[in-house]
């Protein structure tokens, strides 16, 4: 027991939006509080980050029919982060066959998390 004093909390600094909020983030007796926020997405920022982590994820894969070699890709929303080695690897045995719209869904559902990985742009076919 630690006598009612606070938990040192964890460190962040926000990306949910530009200013960049340095937070401290304490999980007590269950209880989640952030503090540092300047906004209400920072809050949502820090509890997001201590209880299930997500990121955006941008690569290239291989792209075929088309004077580019590789296509650059994202996930449309953020991943759970456990995700990103099992997307990154399915990525790297990815080709895909130009052409190509920008939105385009590549791997739809990814593992089930509702998380489509699309093409950032659009490639036409190679025209001979």
């Amino acid at each position: 027991m630690n006598g009612g004093r606070q938990s040192e909390g964890r460190e962040l600094v926000c990306i949910a939006c530009p200013v960049g909020c340095r937070l401290r983030v304490f999980q007590e007796q269950g209880e989640i509080r952030v503090q540092g926020n300047q906004c209400e997405k920072g809050d949502t920022y820090g509890r997001e980050e201590l209880l299930a982590p997500r990121r955006v994820v941008t690569a290239t894969v291989r792209l075929a029919g088309s004077a580019l070699r590789r296509l650059p890709v994202k996930t449309h929303r953020p991943l759970p982060r456990e995700h990103i080695t099992a997307l990154l690897t399915e990525a790297s045995r990815l080709e895909v066959q130009a052409p190509v719209a920008r939105g385009q869904v590549l791997l739809g559902d990814f593992l089930g998390t509702g998380v489509d990985l699309v093409a950032t742009r659009t490639v036409p076919a190679y025209d001979r």
